[in-house]
């Protein structure tokens, strides 16, 4: 049986409401976890809240002490260009950490953590592949992550001609630097909450909806993997 670790921040609703019932897990780490025991494998849930440090933190609990041998992040975000229009499928290609700057005593650029070599990581490529060839209809796209939920359409458009970045969110970053830290494969699926003119308003209004569209997929994708 595959041990696969499914990332959520906020997006708790969509989980009850496609899988039901859950065994709820006793997780000192303060999260809250839950376990769906499925045909090929066994799914630990991890609930982390916002931002790259849970989001980093609840990544290595699923793989330290879960023991998971793949880690899948689903959620939504925001989109950064007209053609990201709101609950468009995305699967993530590459993450920037956009708002990690050490470019004031390091030659690096704004993004570039080192030591990588340039201000883009990656998730599994090859998880990638499959996804698409699983759904065609996925969008491969470039992800930018930092602990700021941006909210105007200004921001956004500056985001994207920065970083050439087509959604932005608040947990891919932390994500993708623990797997590859572990060196334990990652894939990130996303749903398009609010779109480059959308705001907060927008992203509750659209939140559940988004949410379950994207997790319908990811399940999907995670019982072909």
């Amino acid at each position: 049986m595959k041990r696969i670790g499914l990332i959520v921040a906020i997006e708790t609703d969509s989980l009850f409401a496609h899988y039901g019932d859950m065994e709820r897990v006793s997780c000192p780490s303060g999260f809250n976890l839950y376990i769906n025991h499925k045909k090929d494998c066994d799914l630990y849930i991890l609930h982390t809240g916002i931002g790259e440090v849970a989001a980093a933190a609840g990544t290595q609990y699923l793989i330290s002490e879960c023991k998971v041998e793949l880690v899948v992040n689903f959620g939504v975000v925001g989109g950064l260009t007209q053609t990201m229009a709101r609950q468009r499928l995305c699967v993530v290609q590459r993450v920037v950490h956009y708002r990690f700057d050490a470019t004031k005593y390091l030659p690096v650029a704004l993004g570039q953590v080192p030591p990588h070599q340039d201000i883009y990581i990656y998730p599994d490529k090859n998880l990638v592949n499959q996804a698409l060839m699983i759904n065609p209809d996925l969008m491969p796209v470039t992800c930018a992550s930092g602990d700021k939920f941006v909210d105007s359409a200004k921001e956004k458009e500056s985001i994207h001609n920065d970083f050439a970045a087509d959604i932005c969110e608040m947990e891919a970053a932390g994500i993708v630097y623990t797997c590859e830290a572990n060196d334990v494969p990652c894939l990130l699926l996303k749903a398009v909450s609010d779109s480059l003119t959308g705001g907060g308003k927008e992203f509750w209004q659209e939140l559940q909806k988004a949410a379950l569209s994207c997790l319908q997929v990811t399940d999907k994708i995670i019982a072909s993997i």
